[in-house]
């Protein structure tokens, strides 16, 4: 697969994303699907859940993932719900970028991950990822006010 791949299914579908010894970028408005499917061996996929426009609730992504790496771009004050997630030898969910919020959207981390690990990216860090390729969709969101909180809170101004 390559990176102008972008399945957009209706809300309730879920998008699955393989990738076997190669590197993904799933970035931009890519989906409207709450639930994502990440099947990966050896390998990068980068998933944005920070500026497609995604119905309220919770955010289900499944894992089934061997020796790979997993970036969730998130927005800040999200909740990583990683209780439902087995691991098999070394590997951790990395969430070094901020901190959740009680009134942050949920991201439940379901399935397995062998060997692997997820990292998590908020805000302002998730954004320095999208911006080189996405400015335009960046853009989009901080005019809708999907970016205010953040904006506010660095004393950031327009994004140009």
């Amino acid at each position: 697969m390559n990176d102008n791949f972008r399945p957009r299914p209706d809300g309730g579908e879920r998008v699955v994303l393989r990738a076997h010894h190669c590197r993904q970028k799933h970035l931009g408005e890519w989906t409207t699907s709450r639930r994502v499917a990440v099947e990966a061996t050896g390998s990068l996929v980068v998933v944005d859940l920070l500026l497609p426009l995604l119905a309220p609730g919770d955010i289900e992504v499944d894992l089934d993932i061997d020796h790979s790496t997993v970036k969730l771009l998130v927005p800040d004050g999200a909740q990583i719900d990683d209780t439902r997630l087995r691991r098999i030898g070394r590997g951790r969910v990395k969430d070094r970028t901020g901190t959740s919020s009680p009134a942050g959207r949920r991201i439940l981390l379901n399935g397995e991950m062998r060997h692997s690990e997820v990292r998590v990216h908020r805000g302002g860090v998730a954004l320095l990822s999208l911006l080189p390729s996405h400015l335009r969709d960046v853009r989009r969101a901080h005019r809708d006010g999907r970016l205010e909180p953040l904006v506010a809170r660095t004393g950031g101004g327009d994004v140009r």
